[in-house]
């Protein structure tokens, strides 16, 4: 970790470059032509969305749970098998405190530099205010900045770490978060039916009680030249689910499907819920993290939030046995999340890269 201590370079902040009035984005911030967003969708993706998910059924008023329908269960592996990816309408979340969320941290985006410089993160635990993603000095960046904290496990949630300014932001935190875990449980529980597997078992595997969760704003400022650049490269995500509060009014989430990428519209209050890498690896590759990116526009900033449920960081995550047989034996190696996600926070984000490369250590 010695060479996480510190960052390659001085940070920029990318919404002081924006805010400068500048019309060329910096040569950091431009991708090679491969890597550049389609300016026209393709016609078979443009009316295309990810799979909308009603989770009415699992509660009985008040917010009271009950157990999943056969159709709930059914669209469910229906999406994570197909799409890796779907959105969440009547998830138990408050829609009030999730709007009230996301415009605190666009308020906060907002207040002084100086006030954010307070929390300035490094790529030792990445907590804080940051605008860069790896550590290899010279990579091409993306067009953002965000906020990373900790929410679990509990030794490592530190409040001073969260921003104090708006007055209400951590409060909405913490209270956030608590309804963001517990349907994350009721998702966990789901997934694992879907697999035949005990409803506990998946959550078993990341820890029980003592799983990891994190929260990572994202901050997409508007960007001259939209064309050239990305808010997010490509990825998928390290860790086992991703529930991402979007920007409402302001598209820019793309899923890869096949060759093309499709632009995923978010529906208000819902959240896009993605399977992780980690998903990946228990389900030995019968539920699939999928890559997606973000894109920016020249209009108009974005705000989103996306909470990561991990497995507890040092517990080994490899395929379950009930899921290895003759005709489908184990596609990788046991690896605990800290030695798996510290490849992304040296590298940064590259595609399906590293789930991949594991096959071949199996």
């Amino acid at each position: 970790m010695q060479d996480l201590q510190s960052w390659p370079e001085p940070v920029v902040r990318v919404q002081s470059l924006s805010e400068s009035g500048i019309q060329a984005i910096p040569d950091r911030y431009v991708k090679p032509p491969s890597d550049r967003p389609s300016i026209v969708s393709s016609p078979l993706v443009r009316d295309v969305n990810i799979p909308v998910i009603d989770l009415k059924g699992l509660f009985v008023g008040a917010n009271v749970p009950r157990g999943p329908s056969d159709l709930t269960l059914r669209q469910i592996n229906e999406a994570c098998r197909d799409w890796g990816f779907f959105q969440v309408v009547n998830h138990g979340v408050d829609p009030k405190l999730m709007r009230m969320m996301r415009e605190s941290w666009r308020e906060f985006f907002h207040l002084p530099l100086e006030s954010k410089q307070r929390y300035a993160n490094s790529p030792c635990t990445y907590e804080g205010y940051g605008s860069r993603l790896g550590v290899e000095k010279g990579a091409v960046l993306d067009w953002s900045d965000y906020y990373f904290l900790h929410y679990m496990p509990q030794c490592l949630r530190n409040h001073e770490k969260w921003p104090e300014l708006p007055s209400s932001c951590r409060e909405q935190i913490a209270e956030y978060s608590k309804q963001v875990v517990e349907l994350s449980g009721r998702l966990m529980k789901m997934l694992s039916l879907n697999l035949g597997l005990p409803e506990d078992f998946l959550q078993r595997c990341f820890g029980g009680e003592d799983i990891g969760a994190c929260l990572r704003v994202n901050f997409y400022p508007k960007c001259p030249q939209p064309d050239l650049t990305l808010g997010l490269s490509s990825h998928s995500d390290p860790g086992g689910l991703t529930l991402l509060l979007p920007d409402e009014h302001v598209p820019g989430l793309q899923v890869r499907r096949g060759e093309s990428w499709v632009t995923v519209n978010p529906i208000p209050d819902a959240f896009i819920v993605n399977i992780g890498d980690q998903m990946q690896v228990l389900s030995n590759a019968i539920y699939k993290s999928v890559e997606h990116r973000v894109i920016v526009n020249s209009a108009k900033e974005r705000v989103s939030l996306a909470f990561f449920y991990n497995p507890k960081s040092d517990i080994p995550i490899a395929p379950a046995s009930e899921l290895v047989t003759e005709d489908r034996p184990a596609l990788y190696p046991a690896m605990t999340f800290d030695e798996y996600r510290l490849y992304i926070r040296t590298k940064g984000p590259r595609g399906k890269s590293q789930v991949e490369s594991l096959k071949s250590q199996s």
